[in-house]
């Protein structure tokens, strides 16, 4: 288990929610832009967001900006220890650091302990496209976790412990490597990801594979889904990964649907993507099927709370694997969606006698 660390709002570690997080791509010195994005961010499920702070007009722009956000504000530093001081004073939940790059022990000792005073926690990020030359001897996944544990004693040795740690790769084997080997030798909470892991598609098959595999494990107390695409869809990718593991904690509604066959004879992937869009609606745990066929769709369903197995010109509507009715095909969309609404109101209405 780890230790619990506060950033902000947020409580991360000792089996706290696994928080979801992203970074934002526009100029932080841009105010408005920022905040935008960051309401967008937060509005699709994100727990704490990071900015990055190249310059002092950055890290004076996070003032105003944490003003007007609910969720924690990371500032993102490199080399400038005064910015990192600049960025707490601004108001920032978390300073991301690798104290390797800002300088000598005195600069590091002075952020530790001004830090430590204002309850700031530090992020070290160790990437393994940018070791120090000393560790090129080892293994990729070796010399990322022995940067990591060289850069928390020197924070130690500065009195600091309030630290999370990532040991990101873009190589999926190697990041979780690093991170098993690290959560042996370590109780600091992990910030799991994989890093610069591409656009979309390919992006979130790395992500699922890397951050699914650790989830697993019992490694990772936030988890980052990077993509070189809108901030907006790392936050949806990163939900979807927690649903698939039921690790996501609150009400959602689920679908599942076959992948089809010759035995097929409804539009399974058409009604599965209604079904979807009218269950991103819905605030209550529930699991729809959408199935080709009666063969083996009510059977490989049975756990699911409502479904449809297809039919030849008529399907049948079924809950927890018993039938419930028979409908045309034609009419399967509206059945199921009736059928969903009713199972909702059942489990609201047990929920109101309960309390």
């Amino acid at each position: 288990m780890t230790r619990k660390i506060k950033i902000g709002n947020v409580v991360i570690g000792g089996g706290e929610k696994i928080a979801v997080q992203s970074m934002t791509n526009t100029k932080t010195s841009d105010i408005d832009a920022t905040v935008a994005q960051l309401r967008l961010l937060q509005d699709a499920g994100c727990d704490i967001a990071r900015c990055s702070v190249p310059d002092r007009e950055s890290a004076e722009a996070l003032r105003s900006i944490v003003a007007q956000c609910d969720m924690p504000i990371v500032a993102d530093i490199h080399f400038d220890y005064r910015l990192a001081v600049a960025a707490a004073d601004a108001g920032a939940a978390k300073i991301r650091i690798n104290p390797g790059n800002i300088g000598d022990l005195a600069k590091v000792d002075y952020l530790a302990k001004y830090l430590k005073e204002r309850g700031v926690p530090i992020r070290i990020g160790v990437n393994g496209g940018s070791l120090e030359k000393k560790f090129a001897h080892l293994p990729l996944d070796d010399a990322m976790v022995e940067s990591a544990l060289e850069h928390v004693a020197l924070l130690e040795k500065c009195g600091f412990e309030d630290t999370v740690i990532s040991v990101k790769s873009s190589d999926v084997a190697t990041t979780v490597s690093a991170y098993r080997k690290l959560s042996q030798r370590c109780d600091y909470p992990l910030h799991v990801g994989v890093t610069e892991a591409g656009v979309y598609e390919k992006g979130l098959v790395k992500s699922a594979i890397g951050i699914g595999a650790l989830l697993l494990d019992g490694i990772g107390d936030t988890i980052r889904v990077s993509l070189t695409d809108d901030p907006v869809r790392e936050i949806h990718a990163a939900n979807e990964i927690l649903k698939a593991l039921d690790l996501y904690r609150g009400a959602y509604a689920e679908v599942v649907s076959c992948p089809t066959c010759a035995r097929t004879c409804i539009d399974v992937q058409g009604i599965a993507t209604a079904m979807q869009e009218f269950a991103a609606g819905l605030d209550c745990k529930l699991k729809i099927a959408v199935m080709g066929c009666v063969v083996n769709g009510i059977g490989e369903s049975k756990d699911s709370d409502v479904g449809v197995a297809g039919g030849k010109g008529k399907s049948v509507i079924f809950r927890k694997g018993e039938i419930v009715r028979t409908v045309a095909n034609e009419d399967i969309l509206g059945a199921l969606k009736s059928e969903v609404l009713a199972c909702v109101h059942e489990r609201q209405d047990q929920l109101g006698a309960l309390r």
